[in-house]
Order: C-alpha cells, then sequence, then structure tokens
C-alpha cells in the first residue's frame, strides 16, 4: 500500500492541534503531528535562462510592459524571505536561527566569494527566494559534495549554487561535530548513492549527518510512537512565538524547509489564520510591528522587484500577491488606524 503513495499533502497549522501560541505550555494535550513519511521535498531547480533581447538574443534590457526597464533585483535578505526558529529536544536547544543585532551567521556571498571563507568539513547552505535551502559538505579544492536529484554528487560548488547565494552554517546545529577529516570522509564515501541507497531525504539531512554522524538525521532513524520530543519554535516576535511538535527530526526538518521554501509572509498568513489574530488586545505593539514591517516589506519587493515575473514565471507573482492580499485585512482588522499609507 505505501508504493501507491506519491506524496502526502502539508496539513495547514488551523487543522491540527498545536501548542500554546505563546509558547508557554498551559497542558499536556496533543499538539501537531505531521508526517512525511512518503515525501522527499523538491528542492531541485533549473538554471533560469537570460533575459531575451527584442530580437530574440540575450542581453536585452526587461521592461514593466510600459517600455522602462524594470528595476535591478533586489539583494536577497534573509530578515524578509526566512523564518527565525530554534529546534528544541525535550529541553535542550539543538537547533537556532536568529536575526538579533550583530549576528552574521545569516550573511549571504555570492558562490565566489564564499569559496574565500569555506575549509574542508564546512557545512555549506545555498539561498534564494521562493526555493528550497540547498546544503552541502566542502570537501576542499573548491568541490562539495550534495544530496541533488535523488543522487549524491560531487560537484564544483560555483556549479552546485546554481547562481544562489550561499553561506557556512556551521553554527546552526548545537551537536558536537565530528572532525573535519571525517566529515569528508562521511561525505565522499557516499558519493554516487542514489534513489533507494539514499538514507536521507534532503540535502539538509544529509550534509548535517556527514558532519555530526546522529542517526537521526537517517529516513526511519527514529520511531514515531509516544509524546512528541521535538519542539520547533517559531519566533512572532521578540515577546511572541509558535511551537509545533514533532515525533521526529525528519519530520521537524521538512517542515523548517517547507516554511523557508514558502517564504516569512506565508508562513505569518498561516499562522495569522490559526492565531485568531482579530483580537487586537492580545497582540503588543512591537508585535503588530512585527507583522506590519513583514505586510510592507512584501509590498516593496513586489513593487521594486518584478524579475519574479521574468525569472520565476507570473505564477510566483500571482502567489506572492495572494498571499499579502490575504495578511492585508488581517493587519487592517488587528489596527486600521496604524496603516492610512500601506498602497
Amino acid at each position: 500500500m505505501g508504493n501507491q503513495v506519491e506524496k502526502l499533502t502539508h496539513l495547514s497549522y488551523k487543522e491540527v492541534p498545536t501548542a500554546d501560541p505563546t509558547g508557554v505550555d498551559r497542558d499536556d494535550g496533543p499538539r501537531i503531528g505531521v508526517s512525511y513519511i512518503f515525501s522527499n521535498d523538491d528542492e531541485d531547480v533549473e538554471p533560469q535562462p537570460p533575459p531575451q533581447g527584442p530580437d530574440g538574443g540575450g542581453g536585452g534590457l526587461p521592461d514593466g510592459g510600459d517600455g522602462l526597464p524594470l528595476p535591478s533585483p533586489q539583494p536577497y535578505d534573509p530578515r524578509l524571505h526566512e523564518v527565525e526558529c530554534s529546534v528544541f529536544y525535550r529541553d535542550e536547544c539543538i537547533y537556532q536561527k536568529s536575526f538579533a543585532p550583530g549576528s552574521a551567521a545569516l550573511s549571504t556571498y555570492t558562490p565566489e566569494n564564499l569559496l574565500n571563507k569555506c575549509r574542508p568539513g564546512d557545512l555549506v547552505e545555498f539561498v534564494s527566494q521562493a526555493q528550497y535551502p540547498h546544503w552541502a559538505v566542502y570537501v576542499g579544492n573548491f568541490q562539495v559534495v550534495h544530496l541533488h536529484r535523488l543522487e549524491v554528487s560531487n560537484s564544483f560548488l560555483t556549479d552546485a549554487s546554481q547562481g544562489r547565494r550561499g553561506r557556512v552554517v556551521n553554527e546552526l546545529y548545537r551537536y558536537k561535530p565530528l572532525s573535519p577529516s571525517a566529515v569528508v570522509r562521511n561525505a565522499l564515501a557516499h558519493v554516487g548513492a542514489k534513489e533507494r541507497e539514499l538514507s536521507w531525504r534532503n540535502s539538509e539531512s544529509f550534509a548535517a549527518w556527514c558532519r555530526y554522524g546522529k542517526r537521526e538525521f537517517k529516513i526511519g532513524g527514529e520511531l514515531r510512537i509516544g509524546k512528541q520530543p521535538y519542539r520547533l519554535q517559531i519566533q512572532l516576535s521578540a515577546q511572541r512565538s509558535h511551537t509545533l511538535e514533532f515525533q521526529s527530526l525528519e519530520d521537524l526538518i521538512m517542515e523548517k524547509r517547507r516554511n523557508d521554501q514558502i517564504g516569512r509572509a506565508a508562513v505569518l498568513q498561516e499562522l495569522a489564520t490559526h492565531l485568531h489574530p482579530a483580537e487586537p488586545d492580545r497582540l503588543k505593539p512591537e508585535e503588530l510591528q512585527n507583522w506590519t514591517l513583514t505586510f510592507c516589506q512584501g509590498k516593496q519587493h513586489l513593487r521594486q522587484s518584478d524579475e519574479a515575473r521574468i525569472s520565476q514565471g507570473p505564477g510566483r507573482r500571482h502567489r506572492l500577491q495572494g498571499q499579502l492580499g490575504s495578511l492585508e485585512p488581517v493587519l487592517a482588522s488587528l489596527h486600521p488606524s496604524k496603516h492610512p499609507a500601506w498602497e
């Protein structure tokens, strides 16, 4: 029967029981229990063709429909597209992505500049708007080993990036790492493994296993029975968070990656519906400011970076418009007098 099930769809937050939205446990009742038993996240991307000129050749300047060239693409901003979160195993924090002032861990670089920062055994993450993050292990000589298209491959870092910006992410997981030589050895030992030979659902799980050697990153590395010991804490503001529980680290990573792929605005949209934000007395001023900032940044991105319509097709632009359109009445219901000039 399992072979007939190709992929489980993700349940929206409002369809499953979750933790208290304030981040404080009020009882021991059930919370979220999404399992991606048959699912691999589709993180593969194809290099986008260059914009076509009027004569069909490359190098032409795209225009916005009125004959004027569009603004140049805006730099990738992790604070706009990514979700600040922490992962706990019982009471121990095992992963943290923070946008706190002074944190340089989330700064991104071009592939060429990233090479200057990599050392053998480092974990590298390539990021781009509306795509799953892609992880790789740097093995030296300008090369990485990564899980891509159901095969572990050895590639040049610049090729593996597919034009995306990247960063070294050794500090996100808080497990004790193996020695650099052991990390490289783990990665190279699996080059060529494909499809049924694989023990990982995505590039992040493979790269993290190479560095930390923990079976929890493998498919079926943990039994999904009993109480869910893993918690994904999504930070909504400095004082407010929302917590989801999982039976395995494997399932939690799938959800965390999905959040990064759909983007911060979409995650806040889902949570806004689930957390009943029409009760303005429950939100503090700084929380309202946080949600409003995300909305306004998204509107600015939609105006200034029409490259989404060119490089990613109209579908992505329409999805972004839909996400922002859903957030607008939510924020208006919270405090309409605060936003007279959204447009």
